[in-house]
């Protein structure tokens, strides 16, 4: 697997220019010129705007984050898909793909991780709304999440939070439970978080992930 999209994830472009690292003009110029051509990461690191290295684990961040959120919905009523596109080709140019079992184990890796952190999903597409000072306890969040805090103003969601700061829509919803679980952000519910309900089907999940197999077998 070599490309995933969700439209709630900041992609590529956004996470490097929203971040400093690039400015949009590099990255527009890179992708006008190289795009068509596959060539656009290649061209950005010929003319030292990343390294190799800086490109490749961006790309990879991007995937994973992607497919988490294509193969585990914010909207519960929405499901996996069971299709996708084989043969196809990275507008960046020649990138380094994904075995599938790998896909599979981070998607569940990063699910356990939620859960670990607090589970109340009903946070994850919320607006992160912040406690006041005088309603804190305990210390302050962790570097990594004052970020995340600060642009909580009670209307962004998490993914709008990470779409603002040029982050991980998987890292901010991350921080957005382990600031619920150190009450510095309420929960949409005045009460306990609420037990782990039902996995979400995983019917679907396991057909994509099938197909994308015998895809990348085929090849």
């Amino acid at each position: 697997m070599v490309h995933a999209e969700s439209p709630v994830v900041p992609d590529m472009g956004w996470r490097l220019t929203a971040g400093g690292r690039l400015s949009p003009e590099a990255w527009e110029e890179a992708v006008a010129e190289g795009g068509p051509g596959y060539r656009a990461g290649n061209l950005l690191v010929e003319r030292g705007r990343l390294s190799r290295g800086e490109l490749e684990l961006c790309h990879l961040s991007a995937l994973f984050d992607a497919a988490y959120f294509v193969l585990s919905p914010l909207d519960r009523s929405q499901h996996a898909p069971d299709r996708f596109l084989g043969e196809a080709r990275h507008w960046l140019g020649p990138i380094r793909p994904v075995p599938v079992p790998v896909l599979q184990r981070e998607v569940g890796r990063r699910r356990r991780l939620l859960e670990r952190a607090w589970p109340c999903p009903e946070v994850d597409a919320a607006p992160v709304v912040p406690v006041s000072d005088g309603d804190r306890g305990g210390p302050g969040p962790a570097s990594g999440r004052q970020a995340v805090l600060a642009a909580a103003d009670g209307v962004r969601t998490p993914v709008q939070i990470a779409r603002a700061l040029g982050r991980s829509a998987f890292a901010t919803l991350l921080d957005v439970r382990r600031l619920a679980a150190a009450g510095l952000v309420r929960t949409p519910r005045a009460d306990a978080p609420a037990l782990p309900g039902p996995p979400p089907p995983t019917a679907p999940e396991i057909s994509l992930l099938y197909r994308i197999r015998d895809a990348l077998e085929a090849l």
